[in-house]
């Protein structure tokens, strides 16, 4: 019954998400805290450190900045898919799904350079799309670099999502050099700028270069899991597992641009698993951007599975796990 209601594409649909997002953030309202201790908050990248440097201590602005991002956010998972239509159907339902995988964390409802890193992903990911059979050099992938470096200067390992860059070229199109060049020019041009301005500044180079470097491979300070936190994600890997599958047994019958870009959001949660496995500076704030290929896989799977049961026990299990969490970590 509340997978029926949340695939509607009526205004009754936004309601309830917004109603479901203040829900969700109210144990964040309640009582704001000071952002996490991560490698990113002791050495913050330039833009994140503006923002710390305007929002002070002052942990309800911050959370309320972030909320305000999220927001954004969830307008940009709605609007992806209502440009592209790889889906192939009108839907609110991706932007649920991430409201609940981002609520996983509680402790992370609070003043991170994650948030609006990946949001520039999202505008960044929005614009390789763009280029679909655009004749001659696309210039899209010099921005959708450029974005992506941007959001770098926010959470340093957004950087590696560079490699969607190179990616969307072998996938969209015949692969270019001059369109290489461009996209590795455009993920190089925010920092040069950036080394200029210190420059001028008089700022240290060797202190940014070293802080650079530690956001990418210091060691961060590591996620105390709960059991009830071990079980949710289990059972949300299971699901996103089973949607995957069940994704990959319709491609064939899909439109071009719709496999291309679910095969670019395979690679966008690929990377991310990666990173999160791979690098010490990694922990589980990536929860924000692996969430929202997540959620397109999970979205498809809800709308297009032709038995109603199982998907609707799936999906209401979930439901009650996150619910379950911000309730524990409220009392």
């Amino acid at each position: 019954m509340l997978l029926k209601v949340f695939r509607e594409t009526g205004p009754g649909v936004i309601f309830l998400i917004v109603i479901s997002l203040a829900i969700f953030w109210i144990s964040a309202f309640i009582n704001p805290k000071l952002p996490v201790s991560a490698i990113y908050e002791i050495k913050p990248m330039p833009l994140y450190g503006i923002i710390k440097l305007l929002i002070g201590n002052n942990s309800l602005l911050g959370v309320i900045f972030s909320f305000l991002i999220l927001s954004i956010m969830l307008f940009l998972v709605i609007s992806f898919n209502t440009s592209v239509f790889f889906i192939n159907e009108r839907t609110f339902l991706p932007a649920f799904i991430y409201l609940l995988f981002s609520s996983v964390f509680p402790q992370y409802q609070v003043l991170n350079p994650v948030l609006p890193a990946t949001l520039f992903l999202m505008l960044a990911v929005m614009r390789i799309m763009d280029s679909y059979r655009k004749p001659g050099i696309a210039f899209n992938f010099f921005d959708a670099a450029i974005l992506i470096s941007i959001a770098s200067l926010f959470y340093a390992n957004l950087i590696w999502f560079g490699l969607l860059v190179i990616i969307s070229i072998t996938l969209l199109r015949t692969v270019n050099i001059g369109e290489i060049a461009l996209a590795l020019l455009g993920l190089a041009t925010p920092y040069i700028l950036i080394f200029g301005l210190y420059y001028v500044l008089g700022k240290d180079l060797g202190i940014f270069l070293s802080d650079i470097k530690d956001n990418l491979f210091g060691e961060t300070a590591g996620y105390q899991f709960q059991r009830l936190t071990i079980i949710v994600l289990i059972y949300s890997g299971l699901i996103v597992l089973i949607s995957l599958g069940f994704l990959l047994r319709q491609m064939n019958s899909k439109k071009i641009k719709s496999r291309k870009t679910f095969y670019l959001l395979f690679w966008w949660f690929l990377v991310s698993l990666a990173l999160y496995f791979i690098l010490p500076s990694v922990s589980v704030e990536m929860i924000w951007i692996i969430s929202i290929p997540a959620s397109y896989f999970l979205a498809h799977y809800f709308i297009f599975v032709k038995k109603k049961l199982l998907p609707e026990i799936i999906f209401t299990g979930f439901l009650l796990l996150i619910l379950l969490i911000q309730i524990f970590y409220i009392f």
